[in-house]
């Protein structure tokens, strides 16, 4: 793969990431700030100190442009990273049509970015988790992320060397089970964070993180289906149609 194709497939990822952060946005706002709207209600009620504070930013342009910059952002750079790996893998896991390989790298990209660091530490809206540890959460979730990545890879590198001698199914069997070893042996292994507040709404935080699921489901589904039709139309381009001889020479 050439340069220009590869400068070709990240500008045309960035703008697949753009496309699935608008749709990403939309379910945010309406899914999402509703129930960061609750939290900071709750957060407000239990905290005296919040009367006399000054809020910097509205929360108005907060729960508008400044979401909608956020996750915007975050979809054109995780476009840009992701078409990035779409030109390391294609070809190399299995022969699979530019389509196909961008929604498999999705998924994959999926579990192991979100999905696998969303069950160790799940996400949390405002009033949930002490100011004191945000840099122990955050160090701790990106430690997780940085595991499941590697782990995806190295066990998608063991499928591709064992195929061979176990053939495909065996040998995603085992690949499959190995990251599942591992990535439990790393739940069991890093520490557990539990600072709910006790008499927080259960029902609200369940919203908040299924909501923030959907919002990742969308954002790395939507890029999937977009950027494989824009690489497809790309790398593997429709012939065009001629039309026939007699058609084209129309009595006068």
């Amino acid at each position: 793969m050439n340069s220009s194709t590869v400068r070709n497939l990240l500008v045309r990822g960035m703008l697949a990431g753009l496309g699935a952060g608008v749709l990403a946005l939309v379910v945010a706002y309406f899914l999402g700030e509703p129930n960061v709207d609750q939290a900071i209600g709750f957060e407000e009620a239990h905290a005296a100190a919040h009367e006399h504070e000054v809020e910097l930013v509205s929360r108005s342009i907060q729960s508008t442009a400044g979401l909608a910059t956020g996750v915007l952002l975050y979809g054109v750079a995780f476009g840009g990273i992701a078409a990035l790996a779409f030109c390391f893998a294609l070809g190399r896991v299995g022969r699979r049509t530019p389509r196909a390989t961008a929604l498999l790298l999705s998924g994959c990209a999926l579990l192991a970015v979100y999905v696998v660091p969303f069950l160790k530490y799940p996400a949390n809206p405002p009033a949930v988790g002490d100011p004191d540890t945000i840099g122990k959460r955050t160090t701790l979730y990106f430690l997780m992320m940085v595991l499941a990545v590697l782990l995806a890879v190295a066990a998608a590198i063991l499928g591709k060397r064992i195929a061979p001698r176990l053939g495909t199914w065996y040998a995603t069997v085992v690949a499959v089970a190995g990251f599942a070893v591992l990535i439990g042996l790393a739940f069991a292994l890093l520490p557990a964070v539990n600072e709910v507040p006790s008499d927080f709404p259960a029902t609200v935080l369940w919203r908040f993180r299924v909501s923030a699921l959907a919002m990742q489901v969308t954002l790395w589904g939507g890029f999937g289906l977009l950027f494989g039709e824009l690489a497809e139309r790309l790398l593997n381009p429709r012939p065009a149609v001629v039309p026939p001889a007699s058609a084209a020479a129309a009595p006068h």
